[in-house]
């Protein structure tokens, strides 16, 4: 699972393995050693009507409706997004991406990545 984090705003993006555990048990959790402190970062099934994140003892945590995460793990929508109010008129802006597989030369391993819906025209246009 990848974590982007940029001003108000989380993005977390799912590989297709991360999606069958988190549709069979409702969550995905990541680790990042920084010596003695650990943070971890985490996709989680909630009751709530709507997306909302915390973070609290190193430990950020996004959840996300349990009909949503059904809808999301069954079929093609790539994600979703919300406004989350934190209180004072300010919003964290919540997004969750399947993460598909670029369409520039990588090294990253990419084969646990979602096929890119543009790959077929883009290679289209390369040649």
């Amino acid at each position: 699972m990848k974590l982007r984090i940029k001003g108000s705003s989380v993005r977390m993006r799912v590989t297709k393995s991360e999606m069958d555990k988190f549709a069979k048990e409702g969550l995905v959790e990541e680790l990042v050693e920084f010596g003695t402190t650990t943070l971890a970062y985490r996709l989680q099934r909630s009751d709530a009507a709507t997306m909302t994140a915390t973070f609290a003892d190193n430990v950020l945590t996004v959840y996300m409706p349990a009909d949503k995460a059904d809808e999301w793990a069954r079929t093609e929508k790539v994600g979703y997004e919300h406004n989350m109010d934190t209180g004072d008129g300010k919003k964290l802006y919540l997004l969750l991406e399947k993460d598909f597989k670029c369409l520039d030369e990588t090294h990253e391993n990419q084969d646990d990545n979602y096929d890119n819906p543009a790959a077929i025209l883009y290679n289209m246009q390369k040649q």
